[in-house]
């Protein structure tokens, strides 16, 4: 054990035995809960003005707030990085497509003692339609569910796309080894979020990694329990965008409903919580923020398709009201839950992500001081419309690997190139910095250029 890794050691044990005094394990449990499509403008904490969510609002005030957390600009993407702690030019297949090869934090979790689960949207294993030019060669390639890292899992899309059904009302939901029946006039987060519940309630006897990858607010935009048109059948499968409210609202319904589940079953106490964002709002959604108005940028590289919330609560564990300005992106999240679980991941695993555990604590930790991004979402269906972005960001500047060059702070969207022969010496010095990071990143990934 070296030094750095026996010093967070010896910073979080005391916090364990506080919070596991009279467990087996002290280690706390730790809920991974990731949203689909929601950029920062969609949380009344982050200045969203059109959304009702009350629930993550209090976990930011009493917790931790990341003010500069980014995610790539579509889910597939966001969630290979998240799970594996690599930047996607390393171990990229294709959309909706996991090399089955990988490791994920399932596995790591589970081999450092945790009873593992996942409950939610997988789309790992097969995407493409049968007749996608192109699919023959990608269909059923992918990560099964069964050997992703997790003792036990309720998901949806768990096969080939033709057959994924409905996450919402009516769900599909293939749930440890077989598919749910009477699901009708159910809703898919309802029956994941009590399937958490019970998983935790079953496994007090070891700490526990849940991951959480919620459907909403993804489109389709369709009815929730607590929509107006819910209360006729025939509706709830009806897609309208004036249901995109609801459905962040009912997230965040959710959310506070399975922490309060969590708490009448004496589990919330020693349960750290995550909250984290896989892209960008749904660009057909323009949202009111204190900032001004917002359209919805996933699928873009831009700050819209990239700007995520990040919130992190554990009952009195936390400096209430904390706000973090470190930058985090979703490399980051294996190698936090690693160090939480007291098991800091090896270099031998390969892993661009930085740990941001010491900030949740109040300690300095090693921040970034820059974010790289490589975003291709071909081959897949509906994605060759896209195009590769590589670029990389610190605070202040963003820089594209065909050179584009931009001050975030005064132009989020990117309208105003900055120019060689205009840079001041501040600017020069960080574009230099910047296409070192994209140099060194893509140094041996020639054919990913």
């Amino acid at each position: 054990m070296d030094l750095l890794t026996l010093a967070f050691a010896l910073f979080l044990a005391p916090q364990q035995a506080l919070a596991g005094a009279g467990n087996a394990d002290p280690r706390p449990n730790i809920l991974l809960i990731l949203a689909d499509d929601l950029g920062v403008e969609g949380l009344g904490c982050y200045g969203g003005l059109d959304y009702r969510t009350p629930n993550l609002d209090r976990l930011a005030a009493s917790g931790v707030r990341f003010t500069h957390a980014y995610a790539q600009p579509l889910c597939t993407p966001t969630r290979l990085q998240l799970m594996t702690g690599k930047y996607n030019h390393r171990n990229w297949v294709a959309f909706g497509v996991m090399n089955p090869k990988e490791e994920t934090f399932g596995h790591y979790m589970r081999d450092a003692g945790y009873r593992t689960c996942i409950a939610g949207k997988w789309q790992f294993w097969s995407y493409d339609p049968p007749d996608y030019p192109g699919a023959a060669e990608r269909r059923g390639i992918g990560m099964r569910i069964e050997d992703a890292g997790f003792d036990e899992f309720s998901v949806w899309h768990a096969f080939h796309t033709e057959d994924k059904g409905s996450r919402y009302a009516n769900p599909t939901i293939y749930q440890n080894g077989r598919f749910l029946k009477d699901t009708d006039g159910k809703y898919g987060e309802d029956i994941w979020a009590a399937f958490i519940v019970d998983f935790m309630d079953r496994n007090r006897g070891a700490p526990v990694f849940a991951y959480y990858a919620m459907a909403l607010p993804h489109w389709p935009m369709v009815p929730t329990p607590h929509s107006t048109d819910w209360k006729d059948p025939a509706k709830r499968l009806i897609e309208d965008t004036r249901h995109h409210t609801e459905m962040v609202e009912y997230m965040d319904f959710t959310i506070g409903r399975l922490l309060d589940r969590l708490e009448e079953r004496g589990l919330r106490e020693n349960t750290l919580v995550l909250f984290f964002s896989d892209n960008g709002t749904n660009t057909q959604i323009r949202s009111r923020t204190t900032r001004g108005e917002v359209q919805g940028g996933k699928g873009l590289p831009t700050d819209a398709g990239i700007h995520v919330p990040l919130i992190a609560h554990w009952p009195g564990r936390f400096a209430a009201g904390t706000v973090v300005t470190d930058l985090v992106d979703s490399s980051d999240f294996l190698p936090t839950i690693a160090d939480l679980a007291g098991d800091p991941l090896p270099a031998s695993w390969g892993a661009d992500g930085v740990s941001f555990a010491p900030r949740l604590f109040g300690r300095a930790g090693q921040p970034r001081e820059w974010a790289f991004f490589w975003h291709d979402p071909r081959p897949g269906w509906d994605k060759e419309r896209r195009t590769r972005h590589i670029f990389a960001l610190d605070h202040q500047f963003k820089l594209y690997s065909d050179g584009k060059f931009f001050d975030l702070t005064k132009d989020l969207g990117e309208q105003q190139l900055l120019r060689g022969a205009d840079l001041s010496p501040d600017q020069r010095k960080a574009h230099a910095k910047l296409s070192a990071v994209i140099e060194t990143q893509m140094r041996d990934y020639p054919d990913r250029r």
